[in-house]
Formats: structure tokens, C-alpha cells, sequence
């Protein structure tokens, strides 16, 4: 009986690294209330009661703060989320997204 042969050619992957991760950072304002940007804290990026008014008063007296590390699709989602709540609310909020160094 003849044996069949094939031809299984190994590929090595070398470029595999970990992904980007991207800040963000939410920025303060002189209309948004601190109210506001706790419970978005809470919603929105799931931080504890105490945890999210540490970072609003941090955010208030140093005029913004890193909430969040993530990949970049999870960052962007997560600020649009914060920005369409505040808007439907009338505030003014800004978050940005920027490549973690």
C-alpha cells in the first residue's frame, strides 16, 4: 500500500506582543457636579462609593485624573458612555483617552 505524503509547512509567529493600553483621564469643570461625576465613577467605570469620591475630589482640587487603563477599544467605549450620560444630563463633562507610556 503507498503512503500518501503531505507537506505541513511549521509557521512561527515572533511579532506577538501585548496590546497598547490608553488612559483615561476625566477632566474637571466648573459646571459638572461633583454628584454627577461620582455616580459616573460608579456606573461607568465600577468604582466603589469611597473610591470614586477620592477620585472626584482629585479630579476637583488637581483639575483631572487617570480613571481607567484598558485596551483602546474598551477606553473609547467607556468614554463615549461617560459622555453621552453627561450630555443627556446637560453637563459639560470631558474625558480623554491617551496612550498609557
Amino acid at each position: 500500500m503507498p503512503q500518501e505524503q503531505t507537506n505541513v509547512k511549521e509557521r512561527q509567529r515572533t511579532d506577538i506582543r501585548e496590546p497598547r493600553r490608553y488612559k483615561v483621564i476625566i477632566h474637571n469643570d466648573d459646571f459638572t457636579t461633583m454628584e454627577f461625576v461620582v455616580m459616573v465613577l460608579k456606573q461607568v467605570f465600577f468604582y466603589s462609593d469611597d473610591r470614586a469620591e477620592t477620585l472626584m475630589l482629585q479630579v476637583h482640587n488637581e483639575g483631572k485624573s487617570t480613571v481607567g487603563i484598558y485596551t483602546y477599544d474598551i477606553a473609547v467605549s467607556k468614554v463615549n458612555k461617560a459622555t453621552t450620560l453627561a450630555r443627556e444630563k446637560n453637563f459639560p463633562l470631558r474625558l480623554t483617552v491617551e496612550e498609557e507610556e
